[in-house]
């Protein structure tokens, strides 16, 4: 690092420092926010739902083949199983927008359909079940259910159009070219491993399942008094599992990608948790921007309203899970429910950065289509969202 750079550095900490707002209550108070609101991030969704989700994602990244999911986007498989497969293969992988590129960029080069290639690279970090979870969870049902059915549609219609609009190009390219995968040899059962997984999501389903409504004496009430049962039961066949179908090693490559992803995500999701209180405050309280400029930007469910949440959102990078700390910030100071959607439909999708790799590998226009058909879409579903829960 040049000497001027580092002049630089220091000079920006010393003008920060010289001028920190110390005496301004909304400053103080914007602090206080962040580290009440951080507290209470680790204390309800840490460890119930976020330690599991980091097991199975670990899981995923071990013992389900890449390769069993991509050799389903060739050009020459079958369209309705290709657009299937990309539109869930989020649920499978669990990437962010930047972590799919070189998947994307893989299948992409070796032959695959611009159509599922382009509906995997939105699928892959949209269709996070973590995400979707803390969505319903945290931002209520309505955000979560239309988060995944919007990201699921989002990628079959999105992968289609790109395949239309550049159908005699990719033609052309597919002439000298085909994907393929090869074989893959799974080391256990199909049934095993769908037993195995569903043990983990049950747990974190159930363990995570929340307080009904006064005075519903329904299914989802008699669910939630047994939750722990049900929640025990699915962990102690996990253990069970653990110890009859896999080997040592195996384990100790599955804790070690656990890790990975708590050290990969844990840092970015509490440090947006923390951005998310400084800025716009907890529920009741205001950060250090008035709630009353979210309002202007992002209130109501006008068609500005939603383009801008959804251009800002293609833009910013989301690291796995801070669009939902953040979005709810967002919330609490006065945003819409259908600019709110919007975000959650461009955001982990896009960023720039991933717009600049994207360019270097499809070129600028598909770049420019594929991002756009984002934005528009995006906005158009948060507006009909917006206007169905107003």
């Amino acid at each position: 690092m040049k000497d001027w750079k580092k002049f630089l550095y220091i000079l920006t900490a010393f003008l920060a420092c010289f001028y920190l707002p110390v005496e301004n209550i909304r400053f103080n108070n914007a602090i206080f926010e962040a580290l009440a609101l951080v507290k209470w991030y680790a204390r309800e969704h840490v460890l119930l739902c976020l330690v599991p989700a980091f097991f199975i994602a670990g899981a995923i990244s071990v013992f389900v083949s890449q390769a069993s999911v991509m050799k389903y986007f060739g050009a020459k498989a079958n369209k309705f199983l290709s657009y299937s497969v990309a539109s869930v293969s989020g649920a499978i992988l669990a990437v962010c927008s930047c972590t799919v590129l070189p998947l994307f960029s893989g299948i992409y080069k070796r032959g695959a359909g611009l159509g599922p290639a382009i509906a995997f690279l939105y699928s892959g970090p949209a269709i996070n079940v973590l995400a979707i979870i803390l969505t319903a969870r945290i931002l209520g049902w309505q955000l979560g259910l239309a988060r995944a059915i919007g990201a699921v549609a989002f990628s079959v219609i999105i992968g289609l159009l790109m395949h239309l609009i550049f159908l005699k190009e990719e033609s052309a390219r597919h002439a000298n070219g085909d994907f393929n995968v090869g074989e893959v040899k799974e080391t256990r059962s199909l049934g095993k491993t769908i037993l195995y997984f569903a043990s983990m999501v049950a747990f974190l389903v159930f363990a995570n399942w929340g307080k009904p409504l006064e005075g519903d004496h329904g299914i989802w009430s008699i669910i939630y008094q047994y939750k722990w049962w049900i929640a025990g039961f699915s962990l102690a066949g996990l253990v069970v599992m653990l110890f009859k179908w896999f080997k040592k090693d195996e384990l100790k490559e599955w804790t070690g990608a656990t890790w990975g992803f708590a050290l990969q995500i844990l840092p970015f999701l509490l440090g947006g948790v923390l951005v998310s209180g400084f800025l716009l405050g907890r529920v009741g309280h205001e950060g250090v921007i008035p709630s009353r400029f979210v309002v202007a930007l992002v209130g109501g469910n006008s068609v500005w309203a939603n383009f801008f949440s959804s251009v800002v959102a293609a833009f910013m990078y989301f690291a796995t899970l801070t669009e939902v700390p953040i979005l709810q910030g967002l919330i609490n100071s006065g945003m819409g429910k259908g600019p709110a959607l919007a975000l959650l439909l461009a955001g982990p999708a896009l960023s720039l950065p991933s717009m600049l790799v994207l360019r270097s590998i499809m070129g600028t226009k598909k770049t420019v289509v594929y991002v756009s058909l984002v934005v528009v879409m995006a906005t158009i579903c948060g507006m009909i969202f917006g206007f169905i829960t107003r």
